[in-house]
């Protein structure tokens, strides 16, 4: 396979290699005036912590890390553009002859630095590492606006200074705790109707019961439901983002209710192992939306420059598109397939996926599960439908085509849910030639997958298709310095 071929088909393995390379070869140090911080430093140190803190299908935090992480890039090169003004920031405007690769990156790697270890403080020691393994001091606090360190050290501490009280409570400290502090949780009194053990009301969000296979279970809880009241970047309020009622999911309309529930059976009964391999990679959200982003910019070349706006638009468009799918989340509090297929067929059977290398089976109701596991949040819009949505939409913007070209191989037996059955042999998936395809099998995928209806992903790509262009505009304004 020539190095060209293996760029455009192999995008993961790569980024893996990179990850590896970065950890065992200390003394290959960062070349600062011809590398890019952002993707040979920054992202191998990030990757892992996030994958050890949280689930990578774990949107509403996934997307907070890696958005404010971007937010810091952006804004602390802006003093070296010719016109960009930073989000959080206004450092002023540094002479041409200090606008060198070595100052950007230098610049990117301390406001990294500061957004991660508010955002991971367990994880502190990963961040000095990541800083005197490129050859920098992590003592260096200087905020001298003249120099690199304190331009990047300026721009992360900006970002920490508001987004640590903007809403998600990162700190854990809303509502005036003191004590104990438990970060992220939610606030807002969200409690479910259903309970875990009881359907109440069939057309309401029911917590699932959740288990790794070694006899301990838990109960789910909506994740972050405060993310409806986060605040947002590139709009004042998610209110302006209502999805249509899901008339459905309204246990009262009973024979559409039955129909949706019918068709996530139907489409159980029948995975193939593309589906399977497809769901499973739009669930990792690190995987899908973050590697083709990388994808994206090793195949046009980016510089530093255009990878961090474009890498931070991305992001943004999918940070702010969760805002407003959390806010329809929290109004509808929408019913999961698994719930309306044990409230409708409890007594009876149905044909299905029966499980890891099961095949398609007949089962009593009450034991269906979905292909993919079901996400802590009310199921109505899709949020990974609404996040692919904004990607494409934003990438479309940004590159001026809707051309993408991006697939991912998926190696024999590599399956996540199905290991070392799934698939039967080695596969790619995709590829996807276009954004608009990207983003409508993306949504198909949750479909698949077993943990949407099929109206919730038309309702969550037409919420954030609109917040994409808004966070293009957003972000174009502060790189023409058009903002006050």
């Amino acid at each position: 396979m020539s190095f060209h071929t293996c760029l455009r088909h192999c995008v993961l393995g790569m980024f893996v290699l990179i990850i590896a390379l970065n950890a065992s070869s200390a003394e290959a140090a960062f070349d600062f005036d011809n590398g890019n911080a952002p993707i040979e430093v920054v992202i191998p140190s990030v990757v892992p912590i996030i994958f050890q803190s949280v689930s990578p299908s774990d949107a509403s935090l996934v997307l907070r890390y890696t958005t404010l992480i971007t937010n810091s890039w952006f804004d602390a090169i802006a003093p070296y553009h010719q016109t960009a003004v930073g989000v959080n920031s206004k450092l002023g405007r540094r002479p041409p002859h200090e606008r060198t690769n070595r100052n950007k990156n230098v610049a990117i790697l301390y406001a990294s630095f500061r957004v991660l270890n508010s955002l991971f403080p367990q994880a502190s020691a990963n961040w000095r590492n990541m800083l005197t393994g490129a050859g920098l001091n992590p003592d260096d606090n200087s905020t001298n606006k003249q120099t690199a360190v304190g331009i990047g050290n300026s721009a992360g501490n900006s970002v920490v200074l508001f987004r640590e009280h903007d809403g998600m409570n990162q700190l854990g400290d809303e509502g005036g705790r003191l004590f104990n502090r438990q970060p992220y949780r939610d606030y807002t009194g969200y409690k479910p109707v259903n309970t875990a053990y009881e359907i109440l009301d069939p057309s309401r969000w029911q917590p699932n019961f959740v288990t790794r296979g070694t006899g301990l279970f838990s109960i789910q809880q909506f994740v972050t439901p405060q993310w409806a009241i986060t605040v947002p970047y590139s709009y004042n309020s998610p209110n302006s983002f209502v999805a249509p009622v899901p008339v459905k999911s309204n246990v009262q309309n009973l024979g559409a209710y039955k129909q949706q529930t019918d068709e996530v059976l139907n489409a159980s009964a029948n995975l193939t192992d593309v589906q399977k391999m497809t769901a499973e990679l739009f669930n990792d959200k690190i995987r899908s939306l973050g590697f083709s982003a990388l994808f994206i910019s090793q195949t046009r070349n980016f510089t530093i420059d255009q990878f961090v706006h474009y890498d931070f638009l991305t992001n943004l468009a999918a940070f702010d598109g969760g805002i407003a799918t959390w806010a329809n989340k929290y109004r509808y509090d929408a019913v999961r397939p698994f719930t309306a297929v044990h409230y409708l067929y409890s007594n009876t059977t149905v044909t299905a996926w029966g499980g890891p290398g099961k095949g398609t089976v007949v089962m009593p109701g009450s034991e269906w599960t979905s292909y993919l596991g079901t996400a802590d949040h009310p199921e109505y819009p899709s949020g990974s439908a609404c996040f692919c949505a904004a990607h494409a939409q934003t990438s479309r913007r940004f590159l001026g085509s809707d051309n993408f070209g991006w697939s991912v191989p998926a190696p024999k037996g590599s399956s996540v849910v199905e290991p070392g059955v799934t698939p039967a042999s080695d596969i790619v998936i995709g590829p996807f030639a276009t954004f608009t395809e990207f983003e409508n099998i993306c949504g198909l995928s949750r479909f698949w997958g077993g943990v949407h209806f099929l109206s919730s992903l038309s309702a969550g790509r037409d919420i954030c298709r609109p917040i994409g262009d808004l966070a293009y505009e957003f972000v174009q304004k502060h790189i023409g310095g058009n903002v006050n």
